[in-house]
């Protein structure tokens, strides 16, 4: 197969979702309608957390973070999505799909890593309350999503610099929606293994140890819960980490189902309606279930609105 390097590579083409073209139109006003909530939705939830004095707490620090984090992961890929849709220009320029690599990666390890301090703060939450506020200070809090920052941004830029020492073969059509890091070292004619055991190496730390965190953190949560005496206790208790809890199944469930269960088991076809699961839905479901079922939220949101209408009148 014919070589080039990589610095006579232009451009890239992006095949998509597997729709057919006369749906095209349905696809692009559902995902448009999609992005556009998820932003309105996270963006509430920063408004809601900011101008609430009771939501200053750690635990919605965090996930004040998380939801910039969601709005950041839809836009590295969705709006692309949906100009391709819409031109049926499918190419994306070389430079914009390494740049647009290096984000989703970014932003994924950025959320697994906010995902891991929201459960270590549950934790804290629950079996060790006398203790809370003096651990779970303002100095930690900013240290840990500061470290987090850092550790997501290292881990992308990672994969970035290793990924374009290589050289790629003449066909550049990438089966996806997005510049997946998998799907480029596919086309790629160079020696991957670097590459691979980066992703090994990088995987453990960004997804494997936060996601052992987040299972001794509930582990240990679940303990305390039974000792309980109070049914009402209990559901106390459930109810301050039921939301957080939702979102990790919902966001790590899908990751596994993706790349525990690679596509030699599953079509390429369905490996992407799985990465449309995490990339879209999940940044799409975090407000509604952090705002249903959370009662502080509810209470924000109707002292905002309340608010509102004195100002209004």
């Amino acid at each position: 197969m014919k070589k080039e390097n990589q610095s006579s590579v232009s451009e890239f083409l992006l095949r998509g979702l597997p729709i057919r073209p006369e749906q095209q139109g349905v696809f692009f006003t559902l995902f448009l309608g999609v992005y556009l909530t998820t932003v309105l939705g996270n963006l509430l939830i920063l408004l809601l957390i900011r101008l609430d004095a009771r939501l200053h707490t750690p635990m919605y620090f965090f996930l004040s973070h998380l939801a910039l984090t969601d709005v950041s992961f839809s836009s590295v890929t969705v709006p692309k999505m949906l100009i391709n849709m819409q031109t049926q220009d499918q190419s994306i320029p070389y430079a914009g799909c390494i740049t647009q690599m290096f984000f989703f990666l970014f932003f994924t390890g950025l959320d697994d890593f906010l995902l891991t301090l929201m459960a270590y703060d549950r934790y804290v939450a629950i079996c060790h309350p006398l203790h809370y506020s003096t651990v779970m200070g303002q100095g930690l809090c900013t240290l840990l999503v500061t470290v987090s920052w850092i550790l997501s941004c290292a881990s992308a830029l990672c994969h970035t610099l290793l990924l374009t020492r290589l050289s790629f073969c003449a066909d550049h059509s990438i089966p996806h929606f997005f510049c997946d890091l998998d799907a480029l070292l596919k086309l790629s004619c160079s020696d991957t293994s670097l590459n691979e055991l980066a992703i090994f190496t990088v995987g453990v730390t960004c997804i494997v140890l936060p996601l052992v965190g987040i299972l001794i953190s509930y582990g240990r949560i679940g303990a305390t819960i039974l000792k309980v005496p109070s049914t009402k206790g209990i559901c106390k208790a459930l109810s301050t980490c039921s939301s957080h809890l939702s979102v990790v199944s919902l966001y790590y469930g899908t990751i596994i189902g993706l790349y525990f269960f690679p596509s030699s088991s599953t079509s390429r076809d369905k490996s992407t309606i799985a990465s449309v699961m995490y990339t879209v839905v999940t940044p799409l479901l975090n407000p509604f279930i952090y705002s249903l079922r959370n009662r502080d939220m509810k209470g924000a949101l109707e002292r905002l609105l309340h608010r509102a209408k004195l100002l209004s009148q």
